[in-house]
């Protein structure tokens, strides 16, 4: 243990002890049973543990290769936290996917065990939750006082993501049976209830009111989400440019795929050949959930041994169906593995019933094997790593998303879409999505003009209405209000849609550059093994250290 694993264990702990529904997310044990505080005070306090970090970082002595990666990471990462604070962005934050609401509710999710279900700590967070919610309202009132109002489509989500949330809690609770319990249990699903529906009506009321109707946040706003999401600087409209050339490419490489499909046939017509065909439809949620569970499953036994050697505890994913809307995410495994890696997976079921499955294979692995569950997985249980380094894969998406799209594609390359249609879901549900990502998060937050020869709407500004109309037509078979998710999603998260391409570009550019170094003698196997155990870190760390491997 030297002087800087010291000083990450003891912010690890810190960290934790301020923030456990991040902390829960993240998978450090020791704050089960508590919920964030996210009043204006307790959000201070973790703020300046971030700066007394740094301080005390600058003093610390690094030993060795290891030592200076994991401190030029942990500096990165108290480096964006300050710089978020100072830029004003932590104050009355809302969005989509990652706000203060949706981790109160994961909180809560993630003691949601089945037989395994911590009842004790999950009656604890329930009983919490209306505390949680009174202190956030005070946050954002303060932040309202001054000026600092999240946009009204984040307002409003928040608000109706509040308002499912009783239901589940009352399911939760049914599921306890009786015990000793069942009495607390019920008193506060009824208290954590109520105050859901209270702060919905804060959200739709009072904030919604004040909040701005514009979405765009500006270059200089996204270039702090670019630091943060990804670790590096860009060039906005260059890289918006290279959005543009990427789609175009990866759809020239859909029609291909397509007429291996349907000779002859549009490639819309495809599409809805494939959404229709029963062979790639499933009736019901759960009957989907072990159709993914199955893949999840046989994608270990192909690759362990043979691409990767996974660990024994990573030879297991738990998929799961969340109760309420939150997408399609992966959670790692606990760092002392009392919960396996999880796979969340929000289905939208059509009038029939049926759910379409010719694009999950792709997503499946980005989420579960080789993607995210074997990377962070591995990080999660590699010693040489500091405990911040093994818990923090979840502030770096640019090297985590990067790594779940460039599974997408490494199977491909290893022929694990043996099915055509397989294929062209990865083509369509993965990169092209991903790469109409680009496009339109830079575009709406810079409301920058679509260029000619793109027909669509050129020389127009984007707008969250052109946004919708072009995601519609680039995301592959989702329902209207996926699509709407998603919108929401990226002017809620400024930077944070671009990691996955972005990121994806930097694990390609480096495997090619470690393969051009290394000639007859390059292993993908072990560039891999190589890769995954220097841990997270920014896309600009990441560059520079795969190239000294």
């Amino acid at each position: 243990m030297t002087a800087l694993d010291d000083l990450a264990d003891r912010y690890v702990d810190e960290f934790a002890s301020l923030d456990p529904c991040l902390a829960a997310l993240m998978g450090i044990a020791g704050q089960d049973a508590r919920l964030t505080d996210y009043g204006p005070e307790a959000s201070q306090a973790r703020v300046e543990l971030a700066r007394r970090t740094l301080a005390e970082l600058a003093r610390t002595p690094v030993e060795g290769d290891a030592g200076r990666i994991a401190a030029a990471m942990l500096r990165e990462r108290l480096d964006v936290e300050v710089a978020l604070d100072e830029a004003g962005v932590l104050e009355g934050a809302l969005d989509t996917i990652d706000g203060p609401v949706q981790r109160i509710i994961r909180a809560v999710e993630l003691l949601d065990q089945g037989a395994a279900t911590d009842w004790k700590a999950a009656q604890a967070r329930v009983r919490a939750l209306p505390e949680a919610l009174a202190g956030l309202r005070v946050s954002l009132e303060r932040a309202c006082a001054r000026g600092r109002v999240a946009a009204r489509r984040q307002v409003v989500r928040n608000a109706r993501e509040c308002s499912d949330v009783p239901v589940y809690l009352a399911e939760l609770s049914a599921r306890y049976g009786d015990g000793p319990l069942r009495g607390g249990l019920d008193a506060a699903v009824r208290a954590a209830s109520a105050a859901l529906v209270e702060f919905a009506g804060f959200l739709t009321g009072e904030l919604a009111a004040r909040a701005p109707e514009r979405d765009a946040l500006g270059a200089d706003r996204y270039r702090l989400g670019v630091r943060d999401f990804l670790g590096t600087d860009l060039d906005l409209e260059e890289t918006y440019a290279w959005g543009w050339e990427e789609l175009a490419r990866i759809q020239a490489e859909m029609a291909e795929e397509a007429a291996r499909i349907l000779p002859g046939e549009p490639l819309p017509a495809v599409l809805e050949a494939l959404d229709a065909d029963p062979a790639h439809r499933i009736k019901g949620a759960e009957a989907f959930r072990k159709w993914i569970q199955e893949l999840a499953d046989r994608a270990i036994a192909d690759l362990d041994g043979v691409h990767f050697d996974i660990p024994e505890p990573l030879r297991r994913i738990d998929c799961r169906i969340p109760p309420v809307e939150s997408g399609i995410y992966y959670l790692a495994p606990a760092e002392d593995l009392s919960r396996p890696g999880t796979v969340w997976w929000t289905v939208e079921e059509d009038p029939s019933g049926d759910i379409v499955t010719w694009s999950a294979p792709s997503t499946m692995f980005h989420e579960g094997a080789p993607g995210h569950h074997l990377q962070l997985g591995v990080t999660t249980l590699n010693p040489v790593l500091n405990r911040f380094q093994r818990v923090s894969s979840e502030l770096y998406p640019g090297h985590c998303e990067g790594w779940g799209l460039y599974a997408e594609r490494l199977m491909d390359e290893l022929g694990h879409y043996r099915d055509p249609a397989h294929r062209l879901g990865m083509l369509a549900g993965g990169q092209q999505f991903r790469a109409a990502r680009v496009i339109l998060d830079i575009g709406m937050h810079l409301e920058l003009r679509i260029p000619a020869g793109t027909g669509f709407h050129e020389g127009e500004r984007w707008t969250p209405e052109l946004g919708f109309e072009f995601l519609r037509a680039n995301k592959g078979p989702d329902p209207d209000s996926v699509v709407a998710f998603e919108i929401d999603r990226y002017l809620g998260r400024p930077g944070q849609a671009i990691a996955y391409k972005l990121g994806e570009k930097i694990w390609l550019e480096a495997r090619e550059a470690a393969r051009r170094r290394d000639g007859a003698a390059f292993d993908l196997k072990e560039f891999h093994r190589r890769a995954l155990d220097l841990g997270p870190m920014g896309l600009d760390l990441l560059r520079a250290e795969l190239a000294r491997s």
